[in-house]
Formats: structure tokens, C-alpha cells, sequence
């Protein structure tokens, strides 16, 4: 069986390894980005109905700014930043495993929702929604990554279109990595001469370790 390298910052990194586990993939983290707060100011609640929530991070590096929105209910993507939000004292209005634009199709879409969110964000498409965002915190490539030697013969998992665009920038020698990738845009970011690149069927990080286990099991062929 093939092993598993995790590139995401942490500490979303030992989450993600903690899944692989149970999976009985033989995972390690290689992060290629280090996630910092980043200074900004809280608007005025009343001029939201809501808050959307597609990272933990934000929640965890939000500070006392997020703390004064924690009134409104929050729409979160996945059910890591949704247990971070009740940590914090969110109620949660809704809930999707499948993508942003997948839980703003499900909610009322005459919502004022304020999105605080990274630096470097994916847009959330044509959302009926109106959205603002606001960074508050910010995935920072790490200059010098330690032990891209490992990657070879790995099964890479790639969870964002900035994560797959560092990978190429980093890796020389493509030939013998497979790249398991969250999405079609993460998927291409990532570029070409690799073993394999495969998209998960749905954006959800359940989706993609299924998709890692069968190239881990199974070979770039599936």
C-alpha cells in the first residue's frame, strides 16, 4: 500500500491524518503553509442575518472580533468548522458536507450573510446570497519545506488550488507521485506530468480520503 502525504497547514494537518488512520492509510503531514491571524475589524451585526463559515480556521483565528458576531447563526461547509462554531457559542442554522455552493443552494437566498474567511479564498460563485467577506487569517507558504524527498511514490492530498499550485512549484520529479486532489480546480492547479491527478467526486473531505484510499490501495489505476 501506498503512503499517504497530507499538505495541509495545521491543524488541520493532525486532523486529517487522524481520519487517514482510521481508514488504515499509512499517512504523514507535510504541510506546505502555516495559517496566521491577520488583523481586521468586526462590522455591525445587525447588518447580517447570518455568518458563513467555510474554514475552521477562521473560527480558531477570528479573536474577539468573531466573538461579537457570535448572535447571529452561522452556515457552516463541513462538520469540523460547524464543531468549532458551537465551540465558540454559534448556533448553527445549517450545515453542508458538499461545498459552499451547495449549502447556499439549500439556504434562503435572500440572506445578508458576513463570511469571514482566508486571505487567499476560493469566490463562492454566483451565490443569491449577499455575501462579505473578510480576511481573517492567512495560509502563508512556508519558504523552506523539509522532507519533500518522501513525496516519491506517495499519494499527495491536495485540499486547496493554492496547495496544488505550492506542490508544483516545490516538486521537480513528478513521475512517480499521485495527487488526489479536493476538487477539478485543485485538481488542475496542480498541473501536469504527475502519476496520476484525480478530482474527488464531491468538495468535502470525506469524498477525498475515500478517493485516497483506493490510490493507496489500488494503484494510480484505481
Amino acid at each position: 500500500m501506498r503512503k499517504l502525504a497530507i499538505l495541509r497547514p495545521e491543524p488541520g494537518a493532525t486532523a486529517t491524518l487522524a481520519k487517514a488512520g482510521a481508514l488504515g492509510l499509512d499517512a504523514f503531514a507535510l504541510p506546505l503553509f502555516e495559517v496566521v491571524a491577520v488583523e481586521w475589524e468586526a462590522p455591525e451585526p445587525s447588518a447580517y442575518d447570518g455568518v458563513l463559515l467555510t474554514s475552521a480556521n477562521a473560527v480558531r483565528l477570528g479573536g474577539e472580533g468573531l466573538q461579537a458576531l457570535r448572535g447571529l447563526p452561522a452556515y457552516a461547509v463541513g462538520e469540523a468548522t460547524a464543531d468549532a462554531a458551537r465551540e465558540w457559542g454559534f448556533g448553527i442554522a445549517a450545515t453542508g458536507d458538499h461545498g459552499v455552493d451547495r449549502l447556499l443552494g439549500s439556504v434562503d437566498p435572500g440572506l445578508r450573510l458576513f463570511h469571514p474567511c482566508g486571505r487567499h479564498r476560493t469566490a463562492t460563485g454566483a451565490a443569491p446570497q449577499k455575501i462579505t467577506p473578510a480576511a481573517v487569517y492567512e495560509a502563508r507558504a512556508i519558504a523552506r519545506v523539509a522532507g519533500l524527498d518522501r513525496l516519491g511514490g506517495c499519494v499527495a492530498l491536495v485540499h486547496s488550488q493554492r496547495a496544488g499550485r505550492r506542490l508544483a512549484e516545490l516538486v521537480g520529479d513528478r513521475s512517480t507521485i499521485a495527487i488526489a486532489a479536493i476538487s477539478s480546480g485543485s485538481a488542475s492547479a496542480a498541473g501536469s506530468g504527475w502519476e496520476a491527478v484525480v478530482a474527488a467526486e464531491t468538495p468535502a473531505e470525506r469524498a477525498l480520503l475515500a478517493l485516497a484510499a483506493r490510490l493507496c490501495k489500488n494503484g494510480a489505476g484505481q
